[in-house]
């Protein structure tokens, strides 16, 4: 290809991938349902977008890389805390027995199927045991199931593309030496490249731990030096044995996000725009390989595949998984009616079907454009029917709003009272010893550990938040982290407006929409009142509001909780309950 050739082919790939998402986004679908096809349809419209052209032998080292940052970031949202007991029994489960179950039954049906051979057959269900969090994740954001349910699968959809990766490895290299090697020797191979990744996941923790806490880096080059750690390690890992490098990106992931004295606003986001970025790149990019000529006698017999899958194979994988546990039956069935394919799966097809090809491996040529239907087909089926199949079986998430309410002066803590007195679920955040006891004895949830990681959701109290009300009496605190928090969490930021003599200091216009309140209502004013004897109380709707009593928020009868802002508030309707300040 010429220059302006790779020029435009890259251009056009970073376009798609991005305007995919954006696309995604307005739709509120999984953007995996858009970035595939459209993948699809830019490489066989054009010879412009082809990867492979583009970047010649440096496509797969590229996508390995990749992937390991995709996992590490995956990684850093794992709190080892919350996996425990049952939870972490079935988690466990669902991986060897997963692993184990679909492998077999995969091969089995695609070898007459799809006309493949042992080796290929095998080698598509090493491929496609993986789910991945890039896929369920954004599915179980749609979706909002029971927090164990979540916790489940997002455990196993992280662990599982690690372990599929590197038995992808072992499979591949296998069905290249064309030997069938016996159980003990395949088990040897395994622990070897676990033992690979474990090593060089322990050296590279040790060494981002040591740089982000001692060093004291910043979010900027904290993030930079995570990059580069990922990548080294994960190259040299991989240099050793075939996919060790993802055992390697988890780990240190998981250590970073568990272990203390790190530097949270640099081990959170891990650049989120990046990721998101490798991510459509990857999708767009792979599927831009597969050919409109290599469907044709793939797509029917791959359909069929995918059935077995969903109906028969995921099923019985969820029921050996959690039998003998206290998962309810609803969780249950939905774990059988959750297991799409991600980017793992379509890195790994990449990667080795092109070398089977040239081995001369009977039906290899299948295995990367059956890996594209299976993708396509189960997370078309899982993303349209995740959400009504959650809600049949009982194991959606009440929309009841559950806000974490940042600050412990007693006025914050009355209004604490006063929601949680009409039946929302409060959680409470404070810095100071004495407020966290204050909301203690209210009896009111509270958050532990730092504050991004209560915001965020990192900590398991705060888990299924609805939104966060910064209400501290430190003006500058909610400004900063009303900013730092927007995007991070689910549903809405709001905080208090700033006193005014700190108006001048304060600016962030793109938050004025989500300020609370009247503008008269700063926290030294609303501290103030308080003192002065005016209360927090609620108030059901039944007409005009009591005199002199100001509206700081509306709960509606299904428990949204409407607060009052700068730009407006809702409007009372009959049967709401009226949070009031009163005089």
């Amino acid at each position: 290809m010429t220059e302006d050739q790779v020029l435009l082919g890259l251009a056009l790939i970073v376009v798609l991938a991005t305007g995919s998402q954006v696309v995604a986004h307005v739709l509120r679908v999984p953007a995996l349902i858009v970035l595939l096809p459209v993948g699809f349809t830019a490489g066989t419209l054009t010879d412009t977008v082809n990867p492979q052209a583009l970047l010649g032998d440096a496509f797969s080292p590229l996508v390995s890389l990749a992937v390991a940052v995709i996992l590490y970031d995956a990684g850093l949202g794992l709190d080892l805390s919350r996996l425990r007991g049952h939870t972490r029994r079935v988690v466990v489960r669902l991986i060897w027995i997963g692993a184990l179950v679909t492998c077999v039954s995969a091969a089995l049906v695609a070898a007459p199927l799809l006309g493949l051979s042992h080796g290929a057959a095998v080698m598509l269900g090493a491929i496609i045991v993986v789910s991945g969090p890039t896929v369920v994740g954004p599915l179980l954001g749609f979706v909002r199931p029971t927090e164990r349910i979540q916790r489940i699968l997002v455990w196993e959809g992280t662990l599982i593309d690690a372990v599929g990766g590197v038995l992808g490895a072992l499979v591949f290299h296998a069905v290249m030496a064309g030997e069938h090697r016996g159980v003990a020797s395949g088990l040897g191979q395994f622990l070897m490249s676990t033992a690979v990744g474990v090593a060089g996941g322990v050296a590279g923790a040790a060494l981002l731990v040591t740089a982000l806490r001692r060093l004291r880096l910043g979010e900027v080059l904290g993030t930079t030096v995570q990059l580069a750690v990922v990548v080294g390690v994960a190259a040299v890992c991989d240099l050793a044995r075939d996919d060790a490098g993802l055992i390697a990106a988890i780990l240190m992931g998981l250590a970073v996000a568990n272990l203390p004295g790190l530097d949270e606003a640099v081990r959170r986001p891990f650049f989120e725009t990046l990721v998101n970025l490798v991510i459509g790149l990857l999708f767009i990019s792979i599927s831009a390989t597969v050919t409109p000529q290599s469907l044709r006698h793939v797509l029917l017999p791959t359909l069929g595949l995918v059935a077995v899958l969903v109906l028969v194979t995921r099923p019985v994988v969820a029921a050996l998984s959690t039998l003998g546990t206290d998962v309810p039956a609803g969780e249950r069935c939905f774990l059988a009616w959750m297991a799409p394919r991600g980017i793992v799966a379509a890195a790994t097809a990449s990667t080795f079907s092109a070398a089977l090809v040239d081995k001369g491996v009977g039906g290899a040529a299948r295995i990367l454009p059956a890996t594209f239907v299976v993708i396509v087909a189960t997370v078309t089926l899982y993303g349209l029917s995740a959400v009504p199949v959650a809600r049949r079986l009982g194991v959606v998430r009440p929309a009841r709003s559950r806000p974490l309410l940042v600050g412990g002066d007693p006025w914050v803590v009355d209004l604490g009272r006063a929601l949680r007195s009409v039946g929302l679920d409060v959680v409470m955040w404070a810095a100071r010893e004495a407020q966290r006891d204050s909301i203690r004895a209210a009896g009111i949830e509270l958050a532990e550990g730092e504050f991004m990681a209560a915001a965020t959701g990192a900590g398991a109290e705060a888990e299924g938040l609805t939104g966060v009300l910064l209400l501290t009496g430190e003006d500058d605190f909610n400004a900063l982290a009303a900013m730092n928090l927007e995007g991070s969490v689910e549903g809405t930021v709001y905080r208090l407006g700033a006193s005014v003599e700190n108006q001048g200091m304060i600016a962030a216009p793109s938050l004025q929409g989500r300020v609370l309140f009247a503008p008269e209502l700063t926290a030294s004013e609303l501290a103030r009142r308080h003192a002065g004897g005016a209360r927090v109380v609620t108030r059901r709707v039944e007409g005009p509001l009591e005199a002199g009593a100001r509206l700081l928020f509306l709960v509606r009868d299904d428990g949204r909780l409407l607060p009052v802002t700068r730009t407006g508030g809702p409007s009372p309707r009959p049967g709401d309950i009226a949070v009031l300040l009163t005089a």
